[in-house]
């Protein structure tokens, strides 16, 4: 049974005071806790220094001059106000406040002039020695517009900043597959020369695109490549392979990856080339070279390089074994002979289409690392200039450029046979 009773004033009042010292105790248990609170415990000044001893570690402390009247205030991390303390030397008054529940301040009103020169916290971390030397009028005021000067405690007394872990995990998919092996097509007899023609860019990367008739790079060097593949069968002295037949993609190494599982005996990637300036027109012919035979050969390396980045994962990088190969007489002799077929191709085909003026270029194209498989990259052109944009997007540019790698495939491979 409830009985309901009609409250007077003082029992009111002595509700309230009841109430306020609960919560008082509970702030007081309960409320944040300081990291660090040390007790204020001694303030000891003399000529040349002040020194603010306390009861446990604190943390850093800025000082501060002020004018009008002169004092000094120190605001001290992680500390408690402490027992009243008398002024001496320079100082007419000490006074001491809470600034909040994790910094105290101590306030010296001066008597004279004086400021403050430096300070440091003693090794323990308990201890607070501010150096200070009587002054000018002049001197102060200069001292009090340079505002505030911070002493940071000992190292083995500060705070350490949170150290954020970060952990990050990237699903990574089953190993890819080698690439199946292209189709060898030709005669069926090993003992002639297997000539690996390669279409650059496919799939999702278009390569280059014509700002004149919007081809695509990747379907001009398929359609060349198959035109040269026509070509060469029709003599019946070599057999062909595509790296690819269709419009797909294929990261660099496997491109040069199938001709050496094939022991193709010459590697020919096929590209259109492209340039900010579309008056850039006709053909060239690249080889291997750690060191590009110019600037435009960079950039053009560079550029078809970034194939293997498209999908988001480089993979352009060889590895320790290529690296090592590419310094052994196996790998200069290679690319001796691909700097050989590249010198006949220029002179052969120079007889259907137009090269540059210096034609043979040198580069380090990740394609033509194969360290045993004679390499070239042949540029057919200008996809952004508009009359070779036409010429190699045509079945006549395009049987012109074969029938010119044809004969050039005759005649190293002719010397090749002179030479055993």
């Amino acid at each position: 049974m409830f009985v309901f009773s009609r409250w007077t004033t003082t029992d009111r009042t002595r509700h309230n005071r009841m109430m306020f010292g609960a919560l008082a105790l509970l702030l007081t248990l309960f409320g944040p806790a300081n990291a660090l609170a040390g007790t204020i415990g001694a303030i000891q000044m003399g000529e040349r220094s002040v020194t603010i001893r306390f009861d446990d570690v604190v943390g850093g402390a800025t000082t501060r001059l002020l004018a009008g009247p002169d004092r000094i205030t120190i605001d001290i991390d992680g500390a408690q106000t402490g027992a009243a303390v008398p002024g001496a030397a320079f100082v007419r008054a000490v006074r001491q406040g809470q600034q909040g529940p994790g910094q105290a301040r101590v306030v010296l009103d001066l008597d004279q002039p004086a400021i403050i020169t430096g300070g440091t916290f003693g090794p323990d971390g308990k201890s607070l020695t501010l150096a200070w030397r009587a002054a000018s009028a002049d001197e102060f005021a200069a001292a009090a517009r340079a505002g505030r000067i911070t002493i940071a405690p000992s190292a083995q007394f500060r705070a350490k900043p949170p150290q954020t872990r970060y952990s990050v995990s990237v699903p990574i998919g089953k190993a890819r597959p080698a690439a199946p092996l292209p189709q060898i097509e030709g005669p069926n007899d090993p003992r002639l020369p297997l000539v690996v023609l390669d279409a650059g860019h496919g799939g999702h990367d278009p390569g280059a695109i014509s700002p004149h008739n919007g081809k695509r790079e990747k379907d001009v060097t398929l359609a060349i490549a198959r035109a040269i593949r026509d070509e060469l069968l029709a003599t019946g002295r070599v057999r062909v392979a595509l790296t690819r037949a269709d419009d797909r993609y294929l990261v660099l190494e496997e491109r040069y990856g199938l001709a050496r599982r094939l022991k193709a005996d010459l590697f020919m990637s096929i590209h259109a080339d492209a340039a900010p300036n579309h008056d850039a027109h006709g053909a060239s012919v690249y080889t291997l070279s750690e060191v590009a035979s110019d600037r435009e050969a960079a950039r053009l390396a560079a550029r078809e390089n970034k194939a293997n980045v498209i999908n988001g994962v480089d993979l352009g990088e060889h590895n320790n074994d290529v690296s090592s190969i590419l310094i052994d007489l196996t790998q200069r002799e290679t690319m001796n002979l691909a700097a050989d077929f590249a010198r006949l191709l220029q002179r052969e085909a120079s007889k259907t289409i137009k090269f540059r003026s210096h034609a043979h270029r040198f580069a380090s194209f990740v394609v033509l690392k194969s360290p045993d498989t004679p390499s070239i990259l042949f540029e057919t052109g200008f996809i952004s200039n508009e009359k070779d944009s036409e010429f190699l997007a045509s079945a006549d540019g395009q049987r012109r450029i074969a029938r010119g790698v044809r004969d050039a495939v005759q005649a190293h491979f002719a010397r090749q046979i002179a030479a055993r």
